[in-house]
């Protein structure tokens, strides 16, 4: 069953010129271990953004009219942070093999079907316009198409460790995603497989089905990231540009307010006042990501002059500030945070509160920090008439 449409914030521009429009399936659905850390891969950073992120954006530009991301059970909150902003996207929850998956993703696409689709691997984020429309054309020919490159080695065959022949590598082919298919044939396919569990690569499921599939000419670019070391790679093939952003800011304490910090509801016997919710952490971090991308600061966007910002949600600023700098062509490298108060303590609440704010910004916990300090008794912040908080960030260019 298909989950609802991701929150919209801004639609993505058309660039493409393909002969006609498509769908898209981003199969995501995979645990991602080889790749390592605390994210299934295709939600770890990856040159500046989520790694699904890519591919579903390249998509989009090059002219996709519906987009169906499958996502492991579970990863709805970390889907709809990393596709924060974009439009015409559903998730669905993917299956147990790859081929289930995009089973569950077709259905997805029922209600409104389309003529064509292209199925593509989170994991192969360097989608060039090219390769899209070289498939594309071939489906007005041919039932599927896939893109290929040749194999460039010599081959043999193994045998328990030993070399017991070759194969001829000039009748063979390394095969990439996306693979294009006319839609209503590659549902019934889907529908009718009955092949082994692992086996459902979507050419083959639609040639066991009869279908014929085109070979068109694939991309080096379009390699799949699988490794650790291989979302590092591309960061060093080219000079990264890096920004710096420093937020500060200050909300006075007061009894009968909600004490609100990095998003996170603390009990206390004061709360901070404002204009919004007064989360003076998440504001630091908003004047930060602005100040990075110089692009004013968080009166310049939301001036507490406007009443539909009162009592706001800060979250929201964050939201919207993290899509300033994605559109301005940039991606969170870190962001460390200080607090500065009396009371209450930090400490208990650290965790919570890193946790809330890597996910408002796209990003693992590794790449936040969150410290807590006081002024010794001294000045406001001593007295316990408010709560400051510094935050700086380093952005790296997407």
């Amino acid at each position: 069953m298909s989950r609802p449409p991701l929150k919209r914030m801004a639609s993505m521009t058309k660039t493409s010129a393909l002969p006609s429009s498509f769908a898209a399936i981003i199969v995501a659905a995979g645990k991602g271990l080889r790749a390592g850390g605390e994210l299934p891969k295709q939600f770890a950073i990856y040159h500046g953004k989520p790694l699904v992120r890519h591919s579903v954006e390249r998509l989009l530009e090059q002219g996709a009219q519906q987009t169906v991301v499958a996502i492991p059970e579970g990863c709805e909150g970390l889907a709809l942070d990393a596709l924060a902003g974009l439009d015409h996207i559903t998730c669905v929850t993917g299956g147990a093999t790859r081929q289930a998956s995009v089973r569950n993703a077709l259905e997805a696409m029922t209600h409104n079907p389309p003529d064509k689709v292209l199925i593509h691997d989170a994991a192969r984020p360097m989608l060039a316009p090219d390769v899209t429309e070289r498939l594309v054309s071939s489906l007005a020919h041919h039932a599927g198409a896939i893109p290929v490159l040749p194999v460039v080695d010599s081959l043999a065959v193994d045998d328990a460790g030993m070399m017991a022949g070759t194969a001829e590598r000039e009748a063979l082919r390394r095969v990439q995603t996306p693979q294009a298919f006319r839609f209503t044939e590659i549902l019934t396919a889907h529908r009718d497989w009955t092949g082994e569990p692992q086996a459902g690569d979507d050419a083959q499921v639609l040639r066991a089905n009869g279908g014929e599939v085109a070979l068109v000419e694939g991309d080096e670019a379009l390699k799949k990231v699988t490794f650790a070391e291989d979302f590092v790679d591309l960061l060093q093939e080219k000079g990264t540009s890096m920004r710096i952003g420093h937020g500060y800011d200050v909300h006075r304490l007061e009894a009968g307010e909600e004490l609100w910090l990095c998003g996170v509801k603390l009990e206390h016997d004061k709360g901070l006042a404002g204009h919004s919710d007064a989360d003076v952490a998440l504001h630091a971090v908003v004047d930060a990501l602005l100040g990075a991308i110089g692009d004013g600061d968080i009166g310049t966007h939301f001036p507490p002059s406007d009443p539909q910002w009162k009592g706001a949600p800060s979250p929201l600023f964050v939201e919207h500030a993290v899509k300033l700098v994605r559109e301005a062509g940039y991606g969170l490298a870190n962001c460390d945070l200080t607090l500065i108060c009396e009371e209450p303590k930090i400490g208990p609440h650290r965790e919570a509160m890193r946790e809330r704010l890597a996910r408002l910004l796209g990003t693992e916990c590794a790449q936040v920090s969150i410290k807590a300090t006081t002024t010794e008794k001294l000045g406001f912040t001593g007295r316990g008439e408010g709560i400051a908080a510094q935050a700086i960030v380093l952005l790296q260019s997407a």
